[in-house]
């Protein structure tokens, strides 16, 4: 948007669709009551960092659109990192039930056992981990906050830059760098066999990287699968700083991280990730490491008709991928063989799609009070003298129903 005259009217052609689709679904009756929010991550927050005009007068345009629609339009917004991976939080542990469930007489209460699940969301432009810890730990990434009337301080930080695909920029910004030939470029990140033809725009187009100055934005080349797993895990690896650390742990780029803990679900660019090497659900870290040069020494040729269900453009990018997802959760946020276990690569739970949009909405909506009248769990001791009462009960009313029968007979 706001770019020129064609591409605004795709934008607004597609986002139009979008919302007559969500128009058809909702009732008319309910139009009026029903709440609308927009909120916009990393896309917009990079948007937002290097033409900052440009970013307002697209959120401007969107609230205009917005509020012209049968809804009670409530608010369009930027949302920031951490709040991004607040919610991919809560929308993971709503959806696994972690927070209340129901009891036999329908009243809420919280599940036995109820830690929660942390959060792991791998966008385009950016990458959140969120997860639950200790009470006493505090900064600015950690969020106190009171759901359903219980406590929780959630670690949560977002990276942006850190996201799939612009990450993989600055993957292909270094690999050009040493490159002799600025038409030619071998990726060692490639499956021999592949090749595609890039506009250098695609790649510079970000604050993400910065353009040589020997570079010409308009100008394209070729990029040709040359693969050598080890060299391209040591560009990935590049990317990232893990020698900056100024507290008791660092994730990368000498941001603090209590150790990981407890159950993790990795959504979106992660499961697909995953799921390109074959892996779904659990899996061993030795098992995921040893995937990546399984994957990426495979010829295009053999992979592509074995992954129909990824397209020629994804498909090309997940050696880099599996180097990056690797590389992010091992040396990054530091899982090792037992806690990768505990990594749960996942799309949906119980067929709902699992993103921060539907922990955003919950929040902004009220579904998820801060207090609520819950019903505390029985404890074995009254659970069972419950049982013993009312066994005793039915014996007696048997005892007197015989009794009463034995005396209508004489």
């Amino acid at each position: 948007m706001k770019v020129d005259p064609e591409k605004d009217a795709k934008s607004w052609k597609d986002f139009k669709a979008c919302m007559a689709n969500i128009t058809k679904e909702i009732p008319p009756k309910k139009h009026k009551t029903t709440t609308v929010f927009l909120g916009a991550t990393a896309g917009m927050r990079l948007l937002e960092a290097k033409d900052s005009k440009r970013a307002s007068e697209v959120m401007a345009s969107l609230r205009e659109y917005l509020s012209s629609l049968p809804f009670k339009f409530q608010n369009a917004s930027i949302i920031s990192g951490q709040e991004e991976g607040l919610y991919g939080w809560i929308t993971v542990n709503y959806l696994k039930g972690k927070f209340l469930e129901r009891n036999t007489w329908n009243k809420f209460m919280r599940p036995n056992g109820a830690d929660t699940v942390g959060s792991m969301d791998l966008g385009g432009a950016s990458t959140q981990i969120a997860f639950a810890v200790s009470d006493d730990l505090k900064g600015a990434d950690y969020l106190p906050i009171r759901l359903y009337g219980y406590d929780y301080n959630v670690y949560t930080h977002s990276f942006l830059c850190y996201g799939k695909n612009e990450a993989e920029k600055r993957v292909l910004d270094l690999i050009i760098r040493n490159s002799s030939d600025l038409t030619y470029v071998e990726n060692p990140c490639y499956l021999e066999g592949s090749n595609v033809t890039l506009s250098y725009s695609a790649i510079y187009n970000t604050k993400c990287t910065e353009k040589p100055a020997n570079i010409n934005l308009d100008s394209k080349f070729l990029m040709v699968g040359a693969p050598d797993s080890e060299r391209c895990g040591r560009i990935v690896r590049s990317i990232f700083d893990f020698k900056t650390c100024s507290s008791a742990q660092c994730s990368f780029n000498g941001v603090e991280q209590p150790p990981v803990r407890g159950g993790f679900m990795a959504y979106a660019g992660f499961f697909y990730t995953a799921r390109a090497m074959l892996l779904n659900g659990t899996s061993e870290l030795e098992q995921f490491r040893q995937g990546i040069p399984n994957f990426c020494t495979t010829h295009w040729k053999v992979i592509r008709p074995q992954r129909g269900w990824i397209s020629d453009r994804y498909l090309r990018t997940y050696c880099y991928a599996v180097h990056y997802v690797f590389t992010l959760l091992h040396d990054g946020y530091k899982f090792d063989a037992e806690t990768w276990r505990n990594i749960e690569f996942q799309e949906k739970v119980d067929g709902t799609s699992v993103g921060w949009s539907l922990g955003y909405m919950l929040s902004l909506s009220n579904m998820i009070p801060s207090e609520i009248e819950t019903t505390t769990p029985l404890t074995d001791a009254v659970f069972a003298g419950l049982i013993f009462l009312f066994t005793a009960l039915i014996v007696i009313a048997v005892i007197l129903f015989l009794i009463t029968l034995v005396r209508a007979c004489y």
